[in-house]
């Protein structure tokens, strides 16, 4: 059986980790990295670029660059590049897919199982979107598990004492906070709450304004269009975020930037601490609301609180820090990293999923993790009024059935709009799905019994069947929310990603093998000049037939369409001139 990894696939960054010898490891990237850049890019010539070595050309190659795909996930959001539509989850499937290529060579056998996570205020949508992105990239996802949650996990499995603990998780696309209670043996979520959409990628903004700004106002140029200048300026601006968090001021150079009446524009300017600290006042605000509505929910005042646990980078920010202290009238902790502790959590899940676990110290039971639903689950009644059906924060799994009936006369079907969020109204809470249920035997209003229940796994995925109790008839109820990949569109990006991998890999062989051919080649002909009239005319002949040969096959290798075929030729040309020129190389080589 093979190890389950746990993958926390994040906006701006995504850490993989496995459990060796009972102790949760981080997963290194092909380059040596504990995190991978979650960045996609395609190369003029056709060739896929994931992680570090796309972000390096995000400058250069900025409209063929894709990031912060996760803000995107549970929408029909698209981008096309060279003819071809990518959706937010297949962009995400080939982030996951070289993780899993790289956890395979850390662990030296083939990976099929993860645990992947996700914001806890994920809805049911981006949850299965999420999910079908791990089977295109060939991963059963035993499980998805709340980033918050996750990070509590890791934090417990070392710190087993009776707490109540607030994870505050700031990501580079998206806020969490959960009230977490860890007992003997349990990790309990007591509620969570949060933001979609805030996180580092926002603050990266207000920098990157300012930097317009500035330039504006000195210059008297609007480069807001410049879709080259503006990744600079937007790479930067990151920079000077990351800076500040250890520095009190960080200048901001950027030379050449673009023209000014055939003049060079540069830009050069010093960011403070305070300065950001205004820029992104309003932002850091904004993590009040959940934070006040999670501890309601879980019926807690902050001096109960145990521990306050930062996770996300964005949490590195002095101003942000400072208003978690403010918030709960604790300085947070420190002792767990916030890049790498929900991967951590995710692999000790994993782990546990296989029959194996882990225990808190001083404690023989095995650690059970109970998680909650982050909202409410409606359907929407006459009137265009949700009513609730299942109530946030609910523990996972859950299961819940309703009688419905009929508000016309005689009909012989029912539509069932379920929406997921806190507002009274349908119109102004998200729609997860409609479900229709047909064959209902006519009769006046009111008369038929209809029994939905509501199925939320431990996944916070939700299922719903229904049944006529006047007939006993079962009906399956398939969810028509267009956000949703069908199962037909999931089989394609399976076959593509595969594809798609060969073909990466048929690329990889061709430039090695062409740069050795290259090189032979040079090698060959350099050799044949330095032997001069020493040369038979039949071996001269040949030599000569070789390299007209192999020169032919490399001008075929176009890397945007090469095919085996081609690589196998240029091989043989390749063999051919290296068994025939092995004897002039050998003598002539070197002088």
């Amino acid at each position: 059986m093979g190890k389950v990894i746990g993958i926390d696939l994040g906006t701006t960054n995504s850490c993989a980790a496995v459990v060796e010898n009972g102790i949760p490891v981080i997963i290194p990237n092909s380059a040596g990295g504990r995190t991978t850049p979650s960045i996609v890019a395609f190369t003029k010539n056709g060739e896929r670029l994931i992680g570090e070595t796309a972000r390096r050309q995000a400058v250069t190659n900025a409209e063929r660059t894709i990031s912060s795909v996760k803000r995107h996930m549970g929408t029909n959001w698209t981008t096309r590049i060279d003819g071809k539509e990518y959706k937010p989850q297949t962009v995400s499937a080939m982030i996951l897919t070289q993780i899993k290529k790289d956890a395979e060579e850390f662990l030296g056998e083939p990976v099929t199982e993860a645990v992947i996570t996700v914001p806890a205020y994920f809805n049911d949508i981006q949850r299965q979107a999420t999910k079908d992105a791990g089977r295109i990239a060939g991963l059963e996802v035993k499980r998805i598990i709340n980033e918050p949650t996750s990070a509590a996990l890791s934090y417990g499995l070392d710190h087993g004492e009776a707490q109540k603990v607030m994870v505050y998780d700031l990501g580079g696309g998206t806020f969490d906070v959960s009230i977490i209670e860890i007992g003997d043996g349990v990790i309990e979520v007591l509620s969570t709450a949060g933001d979609n959409h805030l996180g580092g990628d926002d603050f990266d903004a207000r920098v990157t304004n300012w930097i317009v700004g500035k330039i504006r106002e000195e210059h008297k140029v609007d480069v807001s269009r410049d879709f080259a200048v503006m990744q600079r300026i937007k790479e930067v601006a990151e920079q000077a975020k990351k800076a500040l968090s250890d520095a009190e001021s960080t200048q901001i150079v950027l030379p050449y930037l673009t023209q000014q009446r055939g003049e060079p524009v540069h830009f050069d300017a010093t960011l403070t601490r305070v300065q950001f600290g205004e820029l992104v006042r309003d932002l850091i605000e904004r993590t009040q609301g959940p934070v006040q509505s999670a501890l309601s929910d879980a019926g807690i005042a902050p001096s109960e609180l145990g521990k306050v646990l930062l996770v996300g980078g964005s949490t590195r920010i002095p101003a942000v820090q400072e208003k978690v202290r403010q918030m709960t009238g604790k300085m947070p902790s420190r002792n767990i990293n916030p890049d790498e502790c929900v991967a951590q959590g995710a692999a000790i899940l994993g782990n546990t999923l296989q029959g194996n676990y882990l225990a808190a110290p001083g404690s023989q039971k095995p650690m059970l993790l109970l998680d909650v639903t982050p909202m409410s689950l409606s359907i929407e009644t006459v009137g265009g009024v949700a009513t609730r059906l299942v109530e946030r924060n609910t523990t996972l799994p859950t299961r819940y059935s309703k009688i419905f009936s009929t508000a016309a006369p005689f009909q012989t079907n029912v539509e069932i709009h379920v929406l997921q969020g806190e507002r009274p109204m349908a119109r102004d809470n998200k729609t997860i799905g409609k479900f229709k249920l047909g064959g209902i035997k006519r009769a006046p209003a009111g008369v038929p019994q209809i029994e939905v229940t509501f199925d939320i796994d431990a996944n916070g995925i939700l299922t719903v069947s229904a049944k006529d109790l006047g007939t006993g008839k079962q009906q399956s109820i398939t969810i028509t929310a267009n956000d949703r990949m069908s199962e037909e569109e999931i089989a394609k990006a399976m076959y593509d990603a595969q594809m798609y991998a060969g073909q990466d890999q048929i690329r990889r062989d061709a430039l090695a093998l062409s740069d050795e051919s290259k090189s032979l080649l040079a090698k060959t002909q350099q050799a044949m000049k330095n032997a001069g009239k020493s040369l038979e005319k039949t071996e001269k002949k040949q030599l000569k037939s070789d390299c007209v040969t192999l020169e032919k096959c490399l001008k075929k290798i176009r890397l945007d369409k090469v095919s085996e075929t081609d690589v196998q030729n240029l091989r043989a040309a390749k063999q051919q001139l290296e068994a025939s020129s092995a004897r002039v190389r050998e003598i002539f080589g070197n002088q």
